[in-house]
């Protein structure tokens, strides 16, 4: 059987980037050749498969936050933030801003690339040295394995970023709609740094003046039906190198695992909410006191998922560390050295199958 393979090439005069990748299959094109197999290199080791059976945790669910409170300076409403911050490392948003028609056209924008003959998508195959594109990052080892999910990731802020080589242009739709939808989540993480930072000990624009202009990057994810989705995983456990991230859920299928007090527990969908998740950069500049969490996606057999994570992230060159308010003698003692943002995500994608990333002590 022949596996069509998204490729990659390293492009001359550009450097390192976030780091290189190797050549993987698509899943969508291995299902078409043979829909019940699943190759050895997606099966998990039996200690990292999912336990697909009734979840004995299903009366955890991450906490929801009113968005329209949190504008409101509600003072319970901020005090939920902090405590899903400190204790979960997720939460839920919802009252957000983001219009319905707006999330809706972004998923119909991405369901349509993922639906193109795999020639056409081949056409947006990201560099083995750009993390933009289609196909998979950070695949460092020929025996690491392999995510059940197929994806693109494309960088929208700040405009000069954008590499629109590897958009597809010519689907009618696309880039209105990514465009919309990342100026609509660009406003509501410049409200969730807004609130970070008051927590953290600064004014509204501590962050900001901080870290200068955030980057933000949109990864779309496609996780095919699986006949044995108790052997794969659709993303492995991982935390995120972003100072945050706010995903779009399907709003129909359990997919999001969250790992809490060491065990995993689904991020139940709420219809046009977002999942916003801490990540490692707000760890390191909250000195440990906001956790990025262990996060994985998982399959199912029954119908295809899709995802759309929104990362919010320092500029490559940026100097991240803890800051001076999250740092008190004896009290809260310095546990991260600074780093430049670009190294610490080579740093972190760098390992087969790093899991939960730790930067710590000086």
């Amino acid at each position: 059987m022949e596996l069509k393979v998204v490729k990659a090439s390293v492009e001359k005069g550009e450097g390192l980037g976030w780091g290189k990748s190797l050549l993987v299959p698509s899943i969508q094109e291995i299902l078409k050749n043979d829909s019940q197999s699943v190759p050895e290199r997606y099966i998990q080791e039996p200690k990292d498969r999912p336990l697909i059976s009734q979840n004995l945790f299903d009366s955890l669910q991450v906490p929801v936050i009113d968005f329209s409170m949190l504008a409101q300076k509600d003072a319970n409403e901020i005090r939920k933030l902090d405590l899903a911050c400190k204790e979960w490392g997720f939460f839920q948003i919802i009252n957000h801003g983001v219009r319905e028609e707006t999330m809706v056209n972004m998923k119909a924008a991405m369901a349509a690339f993922f639906e193109l003959p795999f020639q056409e998508k081949s056409k947006c195959a990201k560099a083995a040295n750009e993390i933009q594109g289609y196909g998979q990052n950070f695949v460092v080892s020929e025996k690491q394995k392999l995510d059940w999910c197929d994806m693109m990731f494309l960088k929208t802020f700040p405009h000069e970023t954008r590499n629109f080589k590897y958009w597809p242009l010519t689907l009618p739709g696309f880039k209105e709609a990514v465009e919309e939808y990342s100026t609509e989540i660009r406003k509501v993480s410049n409200k969730i740094d807004a609130n970070l930072s008051v927590l953290m000990g600064m004014d509204e624009n501590g962050l900001k003046r901080k870290l200068g202009e955030f980057q933000q990057g949109i990864r779309m994810n496609y996780y095919p039906t699986c006949s044995r989705p108790d052997l794969v995983l659709g993303i492995s456990p991982h935390s995120d190198g972003s100072l945050f991230t706010l995903l779009l859920q399907d709003d129909e299928i359990n997919g999001l695992q969250i790992k809490h007090k060491k065990v995993w527990i689904d991020a139940k969908p709420i219809r046009n909410s977002l999942v916003v998740n801490i990540g490692d950069a707000i760890e390191i500049l909250s000195n440990g006191m906001y956790k990025s969490i262990e996060h994985r996606a998982i399959s199912n057999e029954k119908k295809p998922r899709m995802s759309i994570a929104t990362f919010v992230m320092p500029g490559d060159e940026v100097q991240i560390g803890p800051l001076d308010s999250m740092v008190n003698g004896k009290h809260l003692p310095r546990s991260y050295r600074n780093i430049k943002y670009i190294d610490y995500i080579r740093q972190k994608f760098a390992n087969e199958n790093a899991g939960k990333s730790s930067h710590r002590h000086c």
